[in-house]
This record gives C-alpha cells, sequence and structure tokens, in this order.
C-alpha cells in the first residue's frame, strides 16, 4: 500500500450507517473527502481540494489508480496522481500556471443542482461546484461556474462529468483548454499498450508541438512520452498485459486524448514522484486542447469520462462497439 494509501485508511472516519453509498470523512492531512461505494463492492474516494478523484476500486478492492508515494496532499501542490482537472488551461497552452487553477482550489459540496439532462440510476455520486475567488479573478477575469458530478455505476464504472457554465455580466466569452489528467495503476509499462489512437495526427511535446502521424498499430512504451493526439475516437483501451486487464475510456465533447509517461530522468526530477514510479503508472487522459472551448455568457459546455475495467480476453474493438457517450457540445441557457 502507498504511503498516501495508508494515510488515507489511518484517518478515515468510518461511514455511519444511514451514509449509505456516500460518506463524507477526513483524508491524508486532515483534508475533507467523499467516499463513494457501490453494493457489490466497487468504491472512489473524491477529495474536496481539487475536486480530485484519488481512488477508484473495483470489487475486490484492487486499486485502479496511481497515486504516488510521495503525492503532497497540501495546498497549493496539486495531488500527483489519480485524476486532475485542468481548467482552464492544459499545461502551458496559455499564461497561466501549468494545467492552470481548479486542481489547487477547494471545491463545495453542491446539495441541489441543476438538473441533469440524463438523471443517474443509483445513489453512489456526488457533486462538487467551483466558483472563481477574488485572486482567480485578478489571473484570469472570467466569472463561471464549473459543476462536477463523480458517480459509480452499477457495475463499478467511474464517471465524471464536467459542466461548465459562462456567467459573465460584462457580455464577454471566454474560451478555454480542459483535461482529465488521468493516472492509471499498472502492473509495468512494459507490458502495456494503448489502442484506439492508431493513424491519427498528434502534437508531440518533446519536439516542440511538431505535428507526426501515429505509425504504430499499437501505442508501447521505451522511453518518454507525451503526445496530444488530435480528433481522438470516443473510446480507446488500455491493454495491461501482466494483470490480463483492460482499461476502457469513453469520452464525450472531448476531442482529443493525451498519452503521458515521463520515463526515468524526468521521474527523478519531480519532487512529488518517486524515481521508478514511473513504471506502475500510465496518463491517458480525454481533453480540449487542440481548439480552445468558447462560451458566451449563459452558455454551458459539458464534457463527459467514464472508465471501465474488463478482462483483456476483450480487447478494445469488441468493447460495446455501439455503446458511445453522446458527444456532449455547448448550450445555451438563461442565468438564473
Amino acid at each position: 500500500m502507498s504511503s498516501s494509501a495508508a494515510a488515507v485508511g489511518e484517518e478515515s472516519v468510518a461511514a455511519p450507517p444511514e451514509a449509505g453509498p456516500v460518506a463524507c470523512c477526513k483524508g491524508v492531512n486532515g483534508l475533507e473527502k467523499v467516499v463513494l461505494r457501490e453494493v457489490r463492492g466497487s468504491s472512489a474516494e473524491v477529495y474536496l481540494y481539487g475536486g480530485h478523484v484519488t481512488s477508484w476500486k473495483d470489487e475486490h478492492g484492487e486499486e485502479l489508480l496511481f497515486v504516488s508515494n510521495k503525492a503532497i496532499f497540501k495546498s497549493p501542490k496539486s495531488i500527483r496522481g489519480g485524476i486532475p482537472i485542468c481548467f482552464p488551461q492544459f499545461s502551458n497552452f496559455g499564461n497561466l500556471e501549468p494545467h492552470g487553477f481548479a486542481r489547487n482550489r477547494t471545491w463545495s459540496v453542491e446539495t441541489d443542482p441543476p438538473p441533469f439532462p440524463v438523471p443517474i440510476s443509483n445513489r453512489a455520486y456526488i457533486d462538487l461546484i467551483l466558483k472563481p475567488t477574488e485572486e482567480d479573478l485578478k489571473i484570469w477575469p472570467h466569472s463561471f461556474e464549473f459543476r462536477l458530478r463523480v458517480a459509480l455505476g452499477p457495475g463499478g464504472d467511474l464517471m465524471l462529468t464536467s459542466r461548465i457554465r459562462n456567467t459573465n455580466a460584462d457580455g464577454k466569452s471566454f474560451s478555454f483548454t480542459f483535461a482529465y489528467h488521468t493516472y492509471f495503476s499498472i502492473s509495468d509499462i512494459s507490458e502495456v499498450r494503448v489502442e484506439g489512437l492508431e493513424t491519427l495526427d498528434y502534437l508531440d511535446n518533446l519536439q516542440d508541438r511538431a505535428r507526426f502521424t501515429e505509425q504504430g498499430d499499437t501505442i508501447v512504451f521505451e522511453s518518454e512520452l507525451d503526445r496530444i493526439y488530435l480528433g481522438a475516437p470516443s473510446k480507446n483501451a488500455i491493454i495491461d498485459h501482466e494483470k490480463k486487464r483492460t482499461f476502457v475510456v469513453r469520452k464525450g465533447g472531448l476531442p482529443d486524448a493525451v498519452v503521458w509517461n515521463p520515463w526515468d530522468k524526468k521521474a527523478k526530477a519531480m519532487s512529488d514522484f518517486g524515481d521508478d514510479e514511473y513504471k506502475r503508472m500510465v496518463c491517458v487522459e480525454a481533453a480540449a486542447i487542440e481548439k480552445q472551448i468558447t462560451l458566451k455568457p449563459g452558455e454551458e459546455w459539458t464534457g463527459k469520462l467514464e472508465l471501465s475495467a474488463v478482462p483483456s480476453s476483450y480487447y478494445s474493438g469488441q468493447l460495446d462497439p455501439d455503446r458511445v457517450l453522446q458527444d456532449s457540445n455547448v448550450t445555451e441557457d438563461s442565468i438564473n
């Protein structure tokens, strides 16, 4: 067990019987977190700091997300691992701090969010909301409401839905880039391949974002890799040979996909990441990067992510070919 996971276990408070599938308790360093439990045994943990999913376990209690042993659960540092939310900027695609500020702000639980187009069928979910502080408005002068729903499906699938609304009163539009920066837990990076991104164009972040076309039938890892795949399909897969497990990533409203592993040199250069931890993680991220999302006042954008873990006897081409998240778009409503 990682040190961060151990700390979570030590500081967690047992959920009272009436809490059912959702329980609020203390996590590492006393930070508030929400624990979601599905009746068959799967679970997820969400820290209010960052609106950050730090754990997703299957019905056998096996951890499916990677969080570094050296992760720092303390402001202003973001948590290394899990699912950081990159907003309103991915990486250094702009003038803000890399990956924006949403991942190191404290979110609030929203008890009565606006209705979702499709209500969820079970009760293992939490709704969070983030609004800009005065300090945020100084560095990014736009008023917004960012609603995040984290949910566990009956089969243990993890679903994240982001709804971002422009609430500017001055009539101004704003634009942003976005990513769910998901760290998957794997057996060994040499045993993993990513499918579903073949023949796509990508920007190589290791070569000044030069544009190339993927030539391989699948993506394998032999050195540092940091790429933004453009116009990615709504579904791709991470196949872990040693664990005989496949992660299926489905997305809506997010046209791009980022694949990243820091490898040895960069791992050693990161203070909140273990020297050899690159072997046990891979990031495959649903994102909107190449073309910024622009919202006029009153408009709302929705971006969806759904993660599944299945035996590798299935592979990406066979996994529910007709089951696709509806591609989300921008809708315009009046501001209350």
